[in-house]
């Protein structure tokens, strides 16, 4: 059990680990029973697993579940359905049974009698007559409701097609106003910041943000790494719960924005900077952090960018482990209640709780008053899951 992985996954603990080999265990068994390359088996085993014939506890389990999913589409893509084999063996039919009713109804020579409404007393031709316009009145309003539903979901898709569009367009936007000075028409002003009555600090914003902070006021730095979808304004407000699900430009978008979190201080700077942003299935905010599970990828993409509006910084990935909210009861390490360490043992010590739980090591270390950055964001792997890269700043 050492190092606690199961096929290519790194679990966190020892009970992690039994529920990863439970998982594997019954992938094992499915794979057993269901072959693979028959179109028909496959879209088959992905519809059990859609209703949920099959459970899964483990992201072991979770990475079975996507296997199949993408080999069904592709056979969808190609025209099969749960019916089809590529053996060219024909699928056994089964005989008709024919009703005792239908049976009793045959003459001698085979042929099944015809039954007409006539061959019904009146009473009975009313009745049936009112069964078939019960009938029809059902299909009618089924097709009623089905077509409101499809137009439901046209709909619902072609508003969403219109958000993602807009969504990368406005950032597109914003991207090419980093250093555009044309709507500060050269006369920013510094920024002036009352953290108490005796203290007062005057501050320049860069000059290629200026543009930027006068369209919002909220917007605390831009965070970039490079041959990644990662390239977008960092916000900060008074709660953690404003930009969650809204953009910069302040309109209501459920990717929500990159935040960093309200504690944090680029000014009297933290031992350590978070910020959060939303995994989306679209790949936007943080949707592709999750790559860094890969020590390869973390290799390629190991520096990151993040400035803040008054100075430029570069970071280096140091830790990336998985996580989660955890009660306020519970004594373990919370990383995202890591903002300063008063002394180099409690600095030495948060470094040893994320060393510990990192997925690989990157061969970065950190000392007591470097600086920090860490980057964090859901994690389906359990509830209220995280995950988690943690950089120390270079220059």
């Amino acid at each position: 059990m050492a190092g606690f992985e199961v096929a290519g996954r790194r679990l966190r603990t020892e009970a992690e680990y039994k529920a990863a080999l439970r998982d594997q265990e019954l992938i094992q068994k499915i794979r057993s029973q269901v072959d693979m390359e028959q179109p028909g088996e496959v879209i088959t085993l992905y519809a059990d697993l859609k209703a949920g014939k099959y459970r899964f506890e483990t992201v072991v389990g979770n990475d079975f579940d996507d296997e199949i999913f993408e080999l069904a589409e592709d056979y969808k893509k190609q025209g099969y359905d749960k019916n089809s084999k590529l053996s060219g063996k024909k699928r056994k039919q089964k005989p008709k049974q024919k009703s005792k009713q239908a049976s009793k109804k045959q003459n001698r020579s085979g042929k099944q009698k015809q039954i007409s409404l006539e061959d019904f007393d009146a009473d009975m031709q009313k009745e049936i007559l009112a069964q078939i316009k019960r009938r029809d009145r059902r299909r009618k309003l089924l097709i009623v409701l089905c077509s409101i539903m499809a137009a439901g979901c046209f709909g619902y898709f072609g508003v969403y097609s219109y958000f993602v569009e807009k969504n990368e367009i406005d950032y597109e936007n914003l991207a090419q106003l980093k250093g555009d000075s044309a709507l500060t028409g050269g006369l920013f002003q510094g920024v002036t910041i009352h953290y108490t009555e005796e203290e007062e600090i005057e501050l320049e914003v860069l000059e290629e943000y200026q543009t930027l902070y006068n369209k919002n006021r909220k917007l605390i730095g831009w965070l970039k790494i490079d041959d990644t979808i990662i390239d977008y304004p960092v916000m900060q407000t008074a709660n953690n719960e404003y930009y969650l699900d809204h953009n910069f430009n302040q309109e209501y978008d459920k990717n929500g924005s990159l935040f960093l979190d309200k504690d944090c201080d680029v000014v009297h700077r933290n031992t350590n900077l978070i910020i959060y942003g939303h995994h989306m299935k679209s790949g936007k905010m943080f949707g592709a952090l999750n790559s860094y599970s890969s020590k390869e990828y973390a290799e390629k993409h190991s520096l990151i960018q993040f400035d803040t509006i008054y100075e430029k910084g570069t970071y280096e990935v140091m830790y990336v482990f998985r996580s989660r909210i955890y009660n306020e009861d519970e004594v373990v390490f919370k990383y995202y209640q890591f903002f300063d360490a008063a002394s180099a043992t409690e600095f030495d010590s948060y470094m040893q709780e994320m060393a510990a739980i990192s997925l690989y090591d990157t061969g970065v270390t950190a000392s007591y008053r470097d600086e920090l950055l860490t980057l964090s964001t859901c994690d389906s792997s359990e509830t209220d899951g995280r995950f988690v890269v943690v950089a120390k700043r270079i220059s």
